[in-house]
């Protein structure tokens, strides 16, 4: 199938009508508008991963298992390291959009000054073709049937007269017609740059959204990669390593307390060596019949007396 190109089908059967002309330009300002409106795009997508990128970093400073020991905190940390990493992509990616985006902007203005030297040029062939068609109508109005008559019934003066104006009349046609195939050749210059500005920008634009991916596809690669760091630390995390680095670090001793050996308070008798401490109330032990309180002398120490035979000095 043959292309279809911008200079076969934009002309109008009136020669003074810019129709098609006006058709390509207003496509022109539409792509142009596409390219501002994918320019902010990147820029508002390149502010958003820069804020995000300062979040991150923000949180990879955070303490996270601080107190933490052995194994599970070196995954800790790299888990933080390689948070503050990713911020750091992020912040590179960034940077990327927005070169891309410079890149776009100063695409559009290269467009722009092309468009404008081409339009000024164009409407200058304009105004040189509508100036030759006037000059062209006024010199056919003044060389009317009726007024030749007038000039022919004068003498050889009228003839003359005549003949100048078809003269210039015949001039003019031709000038219209050079002026015209000039104006026919820039039309054809014109719709080949502006469809040519059409494929460049429908072109870099698809190269600049594929770019565009290609850095998030990129930045989710990189972000895996880090993330797979802290994966690979963690299966080096070892629950009873940890345990026992613990044990190590804080242990205090490996024997425990010797048992507690009852002691009798009147016999200072102690338990067999080894034998646990009975959890019984210990058997009263007298030392002989106290002595009568009623037939004692002076002189004798007197002892107070317990009516309960259970009495124990020693209390459970």
């Amino acid at each position: 199938m043959k292309n279809l190109r911008f200079k076969d089908f934009f002309w109008n059967s009136d020669l003074t009508c810019t129709g098609g002309y006006d058709v390509i330009i207003q496509y022109l300002n539409d792509g142009k508008r596409t390219c501002k409106e994918v320019d902010d795009f990147l820029k508002a997508r390149a502010s958003i991963e820069e804020k995000y990128a300062k979040d991150l970093l923000g949180l990879s400073k955070k303490v996270c298992g601080h107190n933490e020991m052995n194994t599970l905190k070196r995954s800790l940390d790299v888990f933080k390291l390689q948070t503050e990493h990713v911020s750091l992509s992020h912040l590179q990616l960034a940077q990327s959009m927005r070169e891309e985006a410079k890149k776009l902007e100063e695409f559009r203005e290269k467009q722009k000054d092309v468009r404008k030297k081409s339009k000024k040029t164009y409407e200058q062939k304009c105004r040189d073709k509508e100036e030759a068609d006037q000059n062209v109508n006024r010199n056919t109005n003044t060389n009317n049937t009726k007024h030749m008559e007038k000039l022919n019934s004068k003498s050889q003066q009228a003839k003359q007269n005549s003949e100048e104006a078809d003269r210039l009349y015949q001039q003019n046609v031709t000038t219209l017609g050079k002026v015209t195939d000039e104006w026919m050749k820039e039309h054809v210059k014109a719709c080949e740059m502006f469809e040519k500005q059409s494929v460049e920008r429908i072109n870099f634009l698809r190269n600049t959204v594929w770019t565009h991916l290609n850095q998030l596809s990129q930045q989710c690669v990189t972000g895996d990669e880090l993330y797979e760091e802290v994966r690979k630390s963690l299966e080096q995390c070892d629950v009873q390593e940890d345990i026992e680095h613990f044990v190590n670090l804080r242990r205090t001793g490996d024997k425990p307390p010797a048992a507690v050996l009852y002691e009798n308070f009147y016999s200072g008798q102690k338990s067999p060596n080894g034998a646990p401490p009975s959890r019984l109330p210990p058997p009263i032990t007298r030392r002989g019949p106290l002595p009568d309180p009623t037939h004692s002398r002076a002189d004798d120490t007197i002892y107070s007396t317990v009516q309960d035979a259970g009495y124990s000095v020693v209390q459970f």
